[in-house]
């Protein structure tokens, strides 16, 4: 069973940078055919697409976030790490990590989320 917890602090002043750590237990993120990725909920709004991280060390972001992410990982620690710059309180959320398969839109195991407040 596969397992992600994300981790990293609740409030953050705007002009900083948001970074948040997913550890993943009960599977290897090196693994093949899997991306690991960010997502994030805003209050009120839809889950939005922040970006992956795949199997291989390749990165993907979404365009419209790209400029300010940038997401990385420690395979010693099987971690992938979140890095949002520039954050405005519209940055303001509910994040997520999770486990997509390759080739398809399926996500198959989530983090529970943690909420990231922007505010100063």
């Amino acid at each position: 069973q596969v397992q992600l917890q994300e981790s990293g602090p609740g409030l953050v002043k705007p002009s900083q940078t948001i970074s948040l750590t997913c550890t993943v237990s009960g599977g290897s993120i090196t693994t093949n055919y899997y991306y690991w990725s960010w997502i994030r909920q805003p209050p009120g709004k839809g889950l939005e697409w922040i970006g992956y991280i795949a199997y291989g060390a390749s990165t993907y972001y979404s365009p419209s976030l790209e400029s300010r992410t940038s997401i990385s990982r420690d395979t010693s620690k099987n971690q992938f790490t979140l890095q949002l710059s520039s954050v405005t309180p519209e940055d303001t959320a509910v994040y997520y990590c999770a486990r997509q398969v390759w080739g398809t839109y399926e996500y198959d195991y989530w983090g529970q989320g943690t909420q990231v407040t922007v505010s100063s």
